[in-house]
């Protein structure tokens, strides 16, 4: 017997609780007979973040995830999505592998994470080698972000971070702000093939769908390469149309 609902797949979706985009932009690109179950990873509303504070705040998050995974698991989904990017990308490529095994395991299912799905995205569009990122992150965790991407064979050309002073501030990030990082980060247009954005509490998934087309290149929105990642991994093959390339051709 499969849920009502869910008959497709049931995603538990993992996000810090003061996160207010992943929801609404997983249930923007959820498709029929898919359902997402978010769970919410308690995390207090740091206040006048800086460089020293940021690593220590999302370590916190990290280490509070297995309990949200605990929580969501009692609803037997069938697949889990992680909803919150940074701690996915620190320690490298190995560091990314070993979050995701510890997920896995105390889980019992698989999960999609940030970091690997941006990879992924990008083998998918093919012929990305050279990359610029944005954040809403401090310098310290873009190094983070810089070191995952180069372990995966991406030269990291340029990167822009936007301090956000709390967690929440992130989500109050305008579309003309990130507009205009989008523009510094693509340069001259020529030595870079595709601009990523981090951090799932930025609302990037359809200012990215638009830039793809004025910038004539990829820009993938870490919400959208994650629920992507996570559809595929379940062999649901819907193209969606009006959220960006990812999600209409691949």
């Amino acid at each position: 017997m499969r849920d009502v609902l869910g008959w497709r797949c049931k995603f538990g979706v993992l996000g810090p609780s003061t996160n207010t985009i992943v929801q609404p932009d997983f249930e923007m690109m959820r498709p029929p007979g898919v359902t997402n179950h978010y769970s919410r990873i308690f995390t207090p509303n740091a206040q006048a973040v800086s460089n020293e504070t940021f690593m220590a705040g999302t370590q916190v998050i990290g280490e509070n995830t297995l309990e949200a995974v605990r929580s969501v698991m009692t609803c037997s989904p069938d697949y889990l999505v992680m909803g919150m990017s940074a701690v996915t990308f620190y320690g490298g490529t190995k560091g990314a592998d070993a979050f995701q095994e510890k997920v896995e395991q105390a889980a019992g299912v698989k999960i999609s994470i940030g970091s690997h799905s941006c990879t992924a995205a990008m083998q998918a569009y093919g012929g990305i080698k050279r990359i610029a990122v944005l954040s809403p992150y401090y310098p310290v965790a873009n190094e983070q972000v810089i070191r995952y991407f180069t372990d995966s064979g991406f030269e990291v050309v340029r990167d822009a971070y936007l301090q956000c002073k709390s967690w929440t501030a992130i989500a109050e990030v305008p579309p003309e702000v990130l507009r205009e990082r989008l523009i510094e980060l693509n340069g001259n247009g020529r030595d870079v093939d595709a601009i990523v954005q981090v951090g799932t509490n930025l609302s990037m998934v359809r200012l990215a769908a638009a830039a793809e087309m004025w910038l004539g290149k990829p820009v993938i929105a870490i919400n959208t390469a994650t629920y992507w990642h996570a559809l595929r991994a379940n062999k649901v093959m819907d193209k969606i149309p009006g959220l960006g390339r990812l999600l209409e051709e691949f």
